[in-house]
């Protein structure tokens, strides 16, 4: 009888080693949806930046708006019948 109680605890052990610590445990179980948290937080601000380019491209394709706002801001162009004026602070 004694015999039989000690496989049977140590069956239990071996059972419950493999539910906690070994592959598939509670725990990796955990690693694994915290990582899937993380990276579904960073497709989702990926998707959104995406959103964004889509719509600048688009609006660059179809208005000139856009691509005259680029030109003005990042190579500093000004438009016919306009006037350029630099205003410099006094250094005060």
């Amino acid at each position: 009888m004694k015999l039989w109680w000690c496989v049977l605890v140590v069956l239990t052990i071996v059972l419950q080693y493999r539910l906690w610590v070994g592959e598939g445990s509670y725990n990796e179980a955990w690693v694994l949806q915290t990582r899937i948290e993380v990276q579904q937080q960073a497709n989702s601000r990926l998707s959104g930046r995406n959103s964004r380019l889509d719509a600048e491209v688009i609006d660059l394709q179809d208005g000139h708006d856009a691509i005259e706002e680029r030109a003005r801001t990042d190579l500093g162009m000004i438009g016919k019948n306009e006037t350029f004026y630099l205003v410099v602070s006094s250094g005060r």
